[in-house]
């Protein structure tokens, strides 16, 4: 499933940039997210508990960050375990322009599930999946930004 999305950020674009390498600025923005460690400057570990329907689950998972590409953007990868519940893997693509003095945050993400999620059904996997991007790219936009920015998309 792809899903995609822009904001606008009240902010110069090098303060978006080393906002999205701040694990403390990650960690309060990803949904369900319980835990956040920094093994280097591209990989972390997490634990995140979510709902996706009937099924809740804690994943335990691996976060990369590749091609950086300072004040512009990068890829982010990821791919957790939630136990009987399955296994999510995906990544997004974020790119940042100037926008005058403020920063245009556009993402494309892309993601997988397997197992017991997988059987709740496309739609509502999707669904899930665009309110947790939305949630995620809104908080980090309201955190690194002010006022609190609208969806530009």
């Amino acid at each position: 499933m792809e899903i995609k999305g822009e904001y606008k950020i009240a902010a110069p674009r090098d303060k978006v940039f080393a906002a999205l390498n701040d694990q403390a600025i990650l960690q309060a923005c990803i949904p369900g997210c319980e835990s956040l460690d920094k093994l280097s400057d591209t990989e972390m570990t997490a634990k995140v508990r979510l709902r996706i329907g009937p099924v809740s689950a804690a994943f335990s998972g691996k976060v990369t960050l590749s091609d950086i590409d300072p004040p512009n953007g990068y890829r982010i990868s990821g791919e957790g375990q939630g136990g009987v519940a399955g296994f999510a893997k995906g990544g997004a693509v974020v790119k940042l322009t100037e926008d005058g003095g403020d920063t245009v945050l556009t993402y494309e993400v892309d993601a997988q599930v397997g197992g017991k999620i997988a059987q709740v059904g496309a739609r509502l996997i999707t669904g899930t999946a665009k309110k947790l991007a939305d949630q995620f790219f809104g908080k980090f936009a309201e955190s690194v930004g002010a006022p609190p920015p609208t969806p530009a998309a």
